[in-house]
């Protein structure tokens, strides 16, 4: 097992490969407020690379072997592969080499606490619900995040090694590396199917992960999802549970309710916890068991129930979840957002909670992320767009994937129509900014959605509208 400690000093010089991804960067971040010197690559310049430069960072855009210079050690992202010249030349020279979930594994054993957030969806959002929660504690956590927040003006924040809030990731079963003192588990479902088999390999890598957790350790579980039910008799410390009406649960959500909006209030209930009502300043159903699991991973953290309720209510979405870009439009006018999902559940999620309250058309523009998502969940993405009164989808963003001929955005397309979705393909961000300038209605809400970069065309909506 890798070791990584604050106390020594052996990896002074650390040198991230793929530096620019928002977890990379989190983590290069707060190894240079912590006084580490810090190189890095990636393959494109971007927002985290600026801000990691001026904070002292050496970063070299392009990925080649002259790059490594003298680090004491390696840390690559996943999307790294075998043939990577910085990676073969650091092997060569006999510099340690890990993963960045190795890595975190590591650095969260130098925190007396660690709250590690996992599940297929919403795991950024419950991230940052805890850290709104606990930023004006007195507990002065560490936090990571994988998305950025405005009350730490970005995604880390780097407090005493008391308390660590991070997300973890069971991608390539990073989660295998994870022994914090509280796992969150939201949800189980189908994805990274370009590694993991089957639904069940990815339930049986959790049931690992919960092996990990020792006596002393917390697990809260949604047990709503059936999924997560086989990670309970693996459980050695405290197993927490919480449902919506489910009076199995320790905690139970009950009397749910939404304004005009849509923003949800309820109740939780627990023999300890007593009941207590809870209104959030955000919209859909889904970001109840967020919001749930912040609330009760603070308070089991020992934070106020008052306290717990006052920063909940005032939480806004991180960006790129939901996010509200502009109004197009002069005498009729036009919404944009922008959104983080890739799985089907999680637009569907997203889309129904936007048509329940919409006044005009719904239109998405969906971003496809890698062609083994794209291809594995060709099915599930074909049914999670009903709600929608057009979908346009554009070219598929490869990500670290290799392109395959075997799978195009037009059979999405193909699928959706046959399903009774006005569906068209248009292949570059610029063609769907001038479809929807040509086409938009007032009161519609237009939506891009995608992990890749499609708030950059809610941007250039918004921004080039005349």
């Amino acid at each position: 097992m890798f070791k990584f400690d604050f106390n020594d000093k052996k990896y002074k010089n650390i040198h991230f490969i793929g530096i620019g991804g928002i977890s990379m960067s989190g983590i290069a971040k707060l190894l240079l407020k912590k006084g580490y010197n810090i190189s890095g690559s990636d393959r494109n310049t971007s927002k985290e690379i600026q801000i990691l430069e001026k904070n002292g960072a050496k970063i070299f855009i392009g990925q080649k072997k002259e790059n490594i210079e003298n680090p004491d050690l390696i840390v690559y992202t996943d999307a790294i592969l075998p043939d990577n010249e910085e990676l073969i030349k650091a092997k060569s020279i006999g510099v340690p080499c890990v993963t960045r979930g190795q890595f975190l594994g590591a650095l969260m054993r130098n925190y007396t606490h660690s709250i590690a957030i996992s599940g297929s969806h919403g795991k950024s959002t419950t991230t940052s619900m805890i850290s709104k929660i606990l930023i004006n504690s007195p507990f002065d956590p560490s936090i990571l995040i994988g998305g950025n927040l405005d009350e730490i003006d970005g995604n880390v924040l780097c407090g005493n090694e008391d308390y660590l809030v991070t997300e973890a990731c069971e991608f390539k079963a990073n989660i295998l590396h994870y022994y914090p003192s509280m796992a969150i588990i939201l949800n189980i479902d189908e994805d990274h199917l370009d590694f993991y088999k089957n639904l069940d390999h990815i339930v049986d890598t959790f049931i690992g992960y919960m092996k990990n957790l020792d006596e002393n350790s917390k697990a809260i579980i949604n047990i709503d999802d059936p999924n997560c039910l086989p990670l309970l008799e693996h459980i050695k410390g405290e197993t927490i549970t919480f449902g919506i009406n489910n009076e199995n649960a320790t905690y139970n959500i009950t009397n749910i309710s939404f304004d005009k909006v849509g923003h949800p209030c309820f109740d939780i209930e627990n023999e300890k916890f007593g009941k207590h009502h809870f209104c959030l300043n955000i919209i859909g159903r889904h970001n109840i068991y967020n919001a749930a699991a912040a609330i009760i991973a603070t308070y089991e953290t020992g934070i106020d129930v008052e306290y717990i309720k006052n920063a909940i209510s005032k939480y806004k979405n991180l960006h790129r979840r939901m996010e509200v870009y502009g109004v197009i439009g002069n005498g009729k006018k036009a919404t944009i957002l922008t959104d983080y999902g890739h799985h089907p559940r999680e637009i569907k999620s997203c889309l129904s909670s936007i048509a329940e309250h919409k006044e005009g058309r719904l239109v998405c523009i969906f971003q496809p992320h890698t062609y083994s998502r794209t291809k594995a969940l060709l099915n599930d993405f074909a049914k999670c767009f009903d709600d929608c009164d057009e979908v346009i989808v554009t070219e598929i963003y490869a990500a670290r994937e290799k392109f395959d001929p075997t799978i195009h955005s037009i059979d999405l397309v193909e699928k959706l129509n046959k399903n009774g979705v006005n569906a068209i393909y248009l292949k570059t961000f610029e063609e769907a900014r001038d479809y929807i300038f040509e086409t938009f209605k007032d009161k519609d809400t237009i939506i891009t959605t995608g992990c890749g970069n499609p708030h950059e065309l809610a941007k250039m909506i918004v921004e080039d509208y005349k």
